[in-house]
């Protein structure tokens, strides 16, 4: 277990390297012992840190969600990140070439609450009666830590991504809002496009074979913290699809069909 100022110092460094946008090394690689909790530990050291500066919550990420990403990394369990008031996008919005480090995208379904969810025992049917209603989104995600360490040629692990708040860096939603009873989850999908040329297709089934069922994990790890998701809060389910490298000059959309589309310039 990392010791309380480890954590202090890995937080810095992480909000450091966000600011520079010079990403820092693998935090497994410095702290071999490192493990989940320790990683966790860390994300919320960083969160405060954004808080103190100003910042504002206004809900959560949840990764990893897929059987491919989990075995990649060995895990079978997702991870959660916390969303930033800074981190919203407008539908077709420009981002700055100067924002982030390495951006992707992915596309995913934004769950919009209506009433809070606490654990332990929350389930797929209490996220339904909490959402107010689920609406197409995109994902930004991005890397304050190496992905690969140059010298050994060890990737970042489960423990680095969730210390990095998940990859957590911006959202955007859009296209047309849909009351939960309204819809099957596990059919709703997206073609998406980079520059016009279509880079993935996937459908929320592939995310735990049930979108909100992310949310009731979610809601049950926050429990075991004292914490919970709350009414108005935007959780994104975890993405259907693989990232898409978002480079300067990229237009990235994600076509929904019924559901309307989302989109991205990337400057």
């Amino acid at each position: 277990m990392l010791s309380k100022q480890e954590i202090e110092v890995a937080a810095e460094s992480l909000d450091k390297a966000e600011r520079t946008r010079a990403q820092i090394g693998l935090l497994s690689l410095k702290h071999p012992a490192i493990d989940m909790a320790d990683a966790y530990a860390i994300q919320a050291a960083w969160v405060e840190r954004k808080l103190a500066a100003g910042r504002g919550t206004i809900g959560w990420k949840i990764g990893l969600t897929s059987k491919a990403m989990q075995s990649a990394l060995n895990i079978n369990i997702p991870d959660s990140g916390v969303l930033f008031d800074d981190m919203v996008f407008e539908d077709g919005a420009v981002v700055p070439a100067d924002r982030f480090i390495q951006p992707r995208v992915e596309a995913e379904i934004a769950f919009i609450m209506k009433a809070p969810l606490r654990g332990p025992g929350v389930t797929v049917f209490d996220v339904l009666n909490a959402t107010d209603y689920v609406t197409p989104a995109l994902e930004i995600l991005d890397t304050r830590i190496l992905r690969v360490d140059p010298e050994t040629k060890k990737a970042r692990n489960v423990f680095d991504t969730i210390s990095d708040n998940a990859a957590n860096a911006g959202v955007v939603a859009g296209g047309r809002a849909v009351r939960p009873d309204q819809i099957d989850m596990r059919w709703m999908g997206a073609i998406v496009s980079r520059n016009a040329e279509v880079e993935e297709t996937g459908l929320g089934a592939g995310v735990l074979n049930q979108p909100a069922r992310g949310i009731a994990w979610l809601a049950n790890r926050l429990a075991e913290y004292g914490g919970a998701i709350e009414a108005g809060q935007l959780v994104l389910a975890g993405s259907f699809i693989r990232p898409i490298e978002a480079r300067h000059g990229d237009t990235i959309i994600a076509d929904f069909g019924p559901y309307g589309s989302v989109s991205l310039f990337f400057a």
